[in-house]
């Protein structure tokens, strides 16, 4: 096994917008001193991630390692359920980098890479264990988080810059004053009363 590869996503709960999967693949000889001071995304600032956003995009255009964001759409969601798109963004993730079956895959949480990866492992909280998952953790988030900003504009009643999509107050008052949009995930708005 000459690759190893860390999995993580970000978004699984919000109300609206994609899931983001991020996966990151480096050699066994890679320097595991970048790795220093990086957690779980959600444990550091956005500037924090932006940075180690970029810091990881510069280790890519020097060769170092490589990485992979996929964007899977809220109609997807809908349509096959949060299970089946996490699992189609981890294969996206694999394909576009070229992930080999006897590579070592670190997933975190519940993720799980298709049975094709005999060598895979998932670890709960693997986000604040294992420096490969924090780092794609970050890029998931990252990429999403961008998204959802550039989404702001295109419905600013709801403040996605803000709010990312999860269900804040700011959110929800949004919803019952104008209704879904179509980034809404309509599964995720079943229990909602003001539903529309």
């Amino acid at each position: 096994m000459s690759h190893i590869v860390g999995i993580d996503e970000a978004g699984r709960g919000p109300l609206a917008g994609p899931v983001s999967v991020g996966a990151v693949r480096i050699r066994e000889t890679f320097n595991k001193k970048f790795f220093k001071g990086i957690r779980d995304s959600k444990q550091l600032s956005p500037e924090e991630r932006e940075l180690w956003y970029s810091l990881a995009l510069e280790a890519k255009k020097r060769g170092e390692l490589d990485f992979a964001v996929s964007l899977v759409s809220e109609k997807v969601i809908d349509r096959h359920g949060i299970a089946y798109a996490l699992r189609l963004g981890i294969k996206r993730c694999l394909e576009k980098l070229s992930a080999e079956e006897g590579d070592q895959v670190f997933l975190d949480g519940a993720l799980k890479a298709p049975a094709s990866f005999p060598h895979q492992l998932t670890v709960i909280r693997g986000d604040e264990k294992i420096p490969l998952i924090s780092l794609a953790s970050v890029m998931a988030k990252v990429t999403r988080d961008r998204k959802m900003v550039k989404l702001a504009e295109k419905f600013p009643e709801f403040s996605f810059e803000i709010n990312k999509g999860y269900g804040t107050r700011i959110h929800l008052s949004a919803l019952a004053k104008y209704g879904r949009t179509v980034i809404h995930r309509r599964s995720f708005l079943k229990n909602l009363t003001f539903n529309k």
